[in-house]
């Protein structure tokens, strides 16, 4: 009796204290969640309806939000792609891994460059699969391939712990479509196709010259400068000549498997492999992180959403998007996942603004947001769409504006996955599990730092006692035309040089009275603007402390064409092939 006694005693209070665990303590000891993240590329925070856009139709998305939380102040680390979704994969700024650029090469340029995503750093995927989970890849990657050798897939999806990866090893660009005006390094083009027609101008004249006698030139003169001519267009042409054969391809794997690649049946492809991964991972858990090509240009859409939406092109091909998110979600309910499954949607950046041809807009809207792709500092470059799905553990039509990073997806996913975070390195992501659930009020984050390139441009501070959310800008670009919102005489708006004012004292806003970033404070309008600049200023002292020199991943070096280096499935330079047709 003594022992019955003694043992109910025992039993009592561990039963009590199961019943205060939450639901999502009880579920990870049951069973581990399926995670699939959807990232969408270009997409502006303005162009999906539960953020308040009434042309774009996104019903599947603002499903995803009726169902979830929505986060309505998510920044992206880096207005670009690599840095972002580097950041994204490892949970730390770009320029801790080198993953963020010094000069104006600010993403990965080739298949064939040296840059990447690099192999000492640990991506989320790596630690899922160290925790048993399949992992996937599907659609766009743009962190690099390789290193010193064509074969050696040091920056490869598999190499940072995906299992399974099928897609673009590089990024969208209209120079994938044959019937698009090329996009890729347009302006240098057109500089090395002037100085090319000059050097073979001089070269026609010195000749003519020697012929007619008006010029006295050697015959040995103009077979040099004629070799010179031909060396300096095979020299560039040899790479920016093949452009739709180098970067626009899809692998599989470590295979080639189009070379271009078929653009009108790659949807369909993506989509259905994320399906099929999706199916026959299903008995255990899995990580798949399906990487839309929407909404970039060259805005590849199929016949059956084409002239649809009320925004042009640029709103079919997000409406495709959109219907794409359905089908994935439709078969996490199939094949009874749905309980059991995070499901996260955001997009790497903001809209591109500039991105027109003629009078198309072929980029995305920010909304109220000011700036968009390309600016480090402005609101609609970094703000964008942040929607989390998990029925049973995360409250259905919660909103939630506190400041979020994609880089906490890291530690969010590492932790629900009973994974240890790297203790070797700074992880700048935090847990977002306690927010979305509601058992804590505010973010982890009380200052993020928003980079362009290497190039310090603004910095938030969240003052959580006050409610503030105070923003400070050192550096933004010059707007052309003035006042216009962008950068439209260049394209981009660029990091530094005669493009950037630099602002001392820095420009002052509050974006909790002021989300668009027009009214800037200053030591007049605002009492505490002076104890708000030299708080903001100890921070980036103390984050400065913890960053440390490493190699230079967009260094001008790595970022050139290397043949020895480009994905090939032929015999180099015959690099042909359609495997997805011969099947």
């Amino acid at each position: 009796l003594l022992f019955l006694c003694f043992r109910s005693s025992l039993v009592a209070p561990l039963i009590f204290g199961l019943l205060l665990q939450s639901p999502l303590t009880q579920l990870s000891m049951a069973t581990k969640p399926n995670i699939v993240l959807l990232m969408a590329d270009d997409l502006g925070i303005g162009d999906v309806g539960c953020y308040g856009n009434d042309t774009i139709r996104t019903p599947n998305i603002d499903r995803l939000a009726k169902e979830g939380v929505k986060l309505t102040q998510h920044i992206a680390a880096a207005p670009l792609c690599t840095p972002s979704r580097a950041a994204f994969l490892t949970g730390r700024y770009p320029l801790r891994s080198g993953m963020d650029a010094i000069n104006n090469y600010r993403v990965i340029f080739w298949n064939g460059g040296s840059g990447g995503l690099p192999p000492n750093e640990t991506t989320f995927a790596k630690i899922l699969q160290q925790q048993g989970y399949s992992t996937g890849l599907i659609g766009k990657w743009h962190q690099g391939v390789s290193c010193e050798s064509r074969n050696d897939h040091c920056h490869h999806p598999l190499n940072h712990g995906f299992d399974y990866f099928y897609g673009m090893p590089f990024t969208l660009i209209s120079d994938c479509q044959p019937t698009e005006t090329p996009e890729m390094d347009r302006a240098f083009r057109r500089k090395l196709w002037l100085s090319t027609q000059m050097i073979g101008l001089v070269t026609l004249t010195a000749a003519l010259g020697r012929l007619t006698g008006l010029i006295s030139v050697s015959w040995k003169m103009l077979t040099c400068l004629a070799g010179f001519s031909l060396l300096f267009f095979i020299s560039w042409f040899s790479s920016y000549g093949f452009v739709r054969y180098w970067n626009c391809i899809m692998m599989r794997n470590h295979e080639v498997t189009e070379q271009p690649m078929v653009t009108d049946r790659t949807t369909s492809l993506i989509l259905k492999e994320s399906i099929s991964f999706i199916k026959r991972n299903k008995h255990k858990p899995f990580l798949l992180f399906l990487s839309f090509l929407h909404s970039h240009t060259p805005l590849l859409t199929t016949e059956k959403f084409l002239g649809k939406s009320k925004h042009g092109l640029y709103g079919d091909n997000v409406e495709e998007m959109d219907w794409m998110v359905g089908q994935v979600l439709d078969t996490i309910d199939k094949e009874g996942l749905k309980n059991t499954t995070l499901v996260y949607f955001a997009s790497d950046h903001g809209g591109w603004l500039e991105r027109q041809e003629g009078k198309r807009q072929l980029g995305g809207w920010n909304g109220i947001y000011r700036g968009g792709k390309a600016m480090g500092g402005w609101e609609g470059g970094i703000r964008v769409p942040g929607i989390f799905r998990w029925p049973g553990v995360l409250p259905a039509g919660t909103v939630i504006a506190e400041p979020t990073s994609l880089m906490d997806i890291y530690p969010t996913v590492v932790h629900l996955t009973g994974g240890v975070l790297p203790q070797d390195r700074v992880i700048d992501g935090r847990d977002l599990m306690p927010l979305l659930q509601g058992t804590v009020e505010h973010s982890e984050h009380e200052f993020l730092f928003h980079y362009c390139g290497i190039h310090l441009h603004a910095v938030r501070w969240h003052q959580k006692d006050s409610g503030a959310i105070w923003k400070a800008h050192y550096v933004t670009p010059i707007f052309h035309p003035l006042g216009a919102g962008a950068c439209y005489d260049r394209g981009f708006c660029p990091c530094f040089g005669e493009g950037v004012a630099h602002h001392d004292p820095p420009l002052l806003f509050d974006l909790s009275r002021d989300p668009s970033e027009v009214k800037p404070l200053s030591a007049d309008t605002e009492p505490l603007f002076h104890t708000v600049i030299k708080k903001i200023g100890r921070a980036i002292e103390e984050h400065r402390r913890t960053l440390t020199p490493v190699p230079e991943q967009l260094s001008m070096y790595n970022a050139v064409w290397k043949p020895w280096l480009q994905p090939c499935c032929g015999t180099f330079p015959f690099c042909w092939c359609d495997k997805e047709g011969d099947n």
